[in-house]
């Protein structure tokens, strides 16, 4: 029988901490770059500021491998936590974007982090739900009793891909087709994430994790595909299929756990743009104001975003005691998700 949802007990996020990349990319540089083939398709300037409400978006130094911004953000996490490095059951890497097909990401930051060798490690990957998926997976193995802590981490880099897709867009070969096709490639950006489950009653000041529930479309799984160097996406089809199941999702998790939207302070939202942020709160009829948003300054940072928005708004002093938080998420798949934090 096919479990409805997952529900932890005895789970805390312990701690979380994000890495911003450190290069500033701005979409008026993008389109400037672009400037032959905009005018060549009659394309209107400002479309990626305008239409995707994505001012700009960060990248990592050149050479800059996911293992080590993923290691990086751990490390900071880490410094700030009572939890020993020996005490760390499993470390889980959600990144989409790796060193190599192998190793795994997730072994070479265990390597860098010294964890130790009782310490399981493994990669994870569902595209921008990757993340949500490790919590569970970690969320369980703590609520079994398997381990006491589990470390996520998510790092995601965009230089190249953005970069190739430039340089093809250029080229003379490139058509409206392409164009449309090859668009949202331009609007993602990177950053590193970790995040750190435990065993409520082994730390102080811990934030509940209680889970929730995933569904799945996988009808649509060719609506956007992604290599290294380029990724096609059918924009209109993607966005009405991740729009038909979370609406599905949405309706389904709030009256399984009573989530009605008077009763959720703040919504940590998968962010890739303006029209997907209004259209996700229009069809699920919730408050875009209790929606930190992220996009605008980073771009879509694919399963960073999430968590990014709990760490960042945690560091600003913006989640207040007791607040009922709600992560959502629709990935390529098509895949959803959505998980109840009681910080």
């Amino acid at each position: 029988m096919v479990r409805a949802t997952q529900r932890y007990r005895d789970v805390v996020i312990s701690g979380v901490a994000h890495v911003d990349a450190p290069h500033v990319i701005t979409s008026a540089s993008i389109e400037a770059q672009l400037e032959p083939t905009l005018q060549r398709l009659g394309v209107r300037p400002g479309l990626l500021e305008g239409l995707a409400g994505i001012v700009e978006r960060r990248f990592w130094e050149v050479g800059k491998q996911p293992s080590s911004a993923a290691s990086h953000a751990a490390e900071v996490l880490l410094a700030g936590s009572d939890v020993r490095r020996d005490d760390i059951g499993v470390l889980i890497n959600t990144s989409v974007s790796r060193d190599f097909i192998e190793p795994s990401v997730a072994s070479i930051v265990h390597g860098n982090l010294g964890l130790p060798y009782e310490c399981g490690n493994f990669d994870v990957g569902n595209a921008c739900l990757g993340f949500i998926n490790g919590m569970n997976i970690a969320a369980a193995m703590i609520e079994r009793g398997e381990i006491d802590h589990g470390l996520v981490v998510n790092a995601e880099g965009s230089r190249y891909a953005v970069e190739q897709t430039i340089a093809r867009l250029l080229g003379e070969g490139a058509d409206e087709v392409m164009f449309r096709e090859q668009f949202a490639t331009l609007t993602i950006g990177s950053g590193a994430v970790a995040m750190l489950l435990s065993r409520a009653d082994l730390v102080a000041g811990g934030h509940r994790f209680l889970g929730g529930l995933s569904r799945a479309a996988t009808e649509h799984a060719l609506l956007c595909t992604g290599q290294v160097d380029e990724m096609r996406t059918d924009t209109k089809g993607l966005l009405l299929a991740g729009l038909e199941l979370a609406a599905r999702t949405w309706k389904e998790a709030a009256s399984t756990f009573e989530w009605p939207e008077d009763t959720v302070d703040m919504y940590a939202l998968h962010q890739i743009s303006r029209v997907h942020t209004k259209a996700v709160c229009d069809t699920l009829g919730v408050d875009e104001k209790k929606m930190p948003l992220i996009f605008p300054r980073f771009g879509n940072i694919g399963p960073a975003s999430v968590p990014m928005v709990v760490s960042k708004c945690a560091q600003d002093g913006r989640l207040n005691v007791g607040d009922r938080l709600i992560l959502m998420g629709v990935g390529s798949g098509v895949n959803t998700a959505a998980a109840e934090v009681i910080w």
